[in-house]
């Protein structure tokens, strides 16, 4: 069979260094007996590296070309293959248990990967894989800085991030315009949020959707104009100076605020 071509529209990039391929199929190894959910085999590059661990794997494909070369090419996967979009599945409905994922990412959909797995996080120990380095490094940000936002503490909110290394972008075909990453997601021992788990997520997302105005201005599509929170200091910050604990403190704040909870304040 001829060899893959990769498609823009999929945000493909095969990987053509084999240490690398190999050094990111390491990165489960502190969970060898967990089973593997790989998103984006392509041709396989990494799939060879985490077929030889002799663990149980199963490869998420959207790309049709490639499903019927990886079933020639790699005979262990013949059954393991699921050609579907891997942001659209029920990943219980793969392992009802403990799995870990990894990935040579799409560089389209890479955020959108590490959000479905926050959906998962009781489910999946760990998350490794490659992405395109902007986007690595925001989600390994710590507070303080331009490239920390909602990613970086969604994330951080449950797991432990290590950004491991950084990948040439002349190791891949087509060559991508950026550099990329790999980085390792370990999840912590947080069982619950100190705080409303949805509301949380509101309360960041609306902070850095302003993330210049302080968050006395970006929770006004919460609190309104002039609510009695805004007394507390914690509003004279801007997002980005804000920890995990520190979010969960303001999203407290807000929830008392909330418009329709002031009666029970009384």
């Amino acid at each position: 069979m001829a060899v893959v071509k990769a498609k823009k529209f999929l945000g493909q990039h095969f990987l053509k260094d084999l240490d690398i391929a190999r050094r990111i199929a390491d990165t489960l190894d502190d969970f060898p007996d967990v089973p593997v959910i790989e998103v984006g085999p392509g041709m396989g590059v990494l799939t060879q590296f985490l077929i030889e661990k002799k663990r149980e794997l199963t490869v998420v494909e959207l790309d049709r070309d490639s499903v019927p070369y990886l079933n020639e090419h790699y005979p262990a996967l013949r059954g393991h293959i699921i050609e579907d979009d891997f942001l659209k599945l029920d990943l219980l409905k793969i392992y009802d248990n403990q799995f870990c994922v990894i990935g040579n990412y799409p560089y389209n959909i890479s955020s959108q990967i590490f959000f479905k797995v926050l959906d998962y996080k009781n489910h999946i120990p760990c998350c490794s894989g490659m992405l395109q380095k902007e986007v690595a490094e925001r989600i390994a940000a710590k507070p303080g800085g331009k490239t920390y936002g909602i990613l970086s503490v969604l994330l951080q909110a449950w797991y432990d991030i290590e950004y491991l290394f950084t990948v040439s972008e002349k190791v891949f075909d087509p060559p991508p315009k950026v550099k990329s990453a790999v980085v390792k997601l370990v999840r912590n021992k947080r069982q619950s949020l100190d705080c409303d788990e949805k509301l949380f997520k509101t309360v960041v997302k609306t902070g850095f959707n302003q993330r210049r105005k302080t968050l006395r201005n970006s929770m006004k599509p919460l609190l309104g104009k002039d609510c009695d929170a805004y007394t507390d200091p914690i509003f004279n910050e801007r997002p980005e100076r804000l920890s995990v604990a520190d979010f969960e403190k303001l999203t407290n704040i807000v929830a008392a605020f909330l418009p329709g909870r002031q009666d029970e304040r009384k």
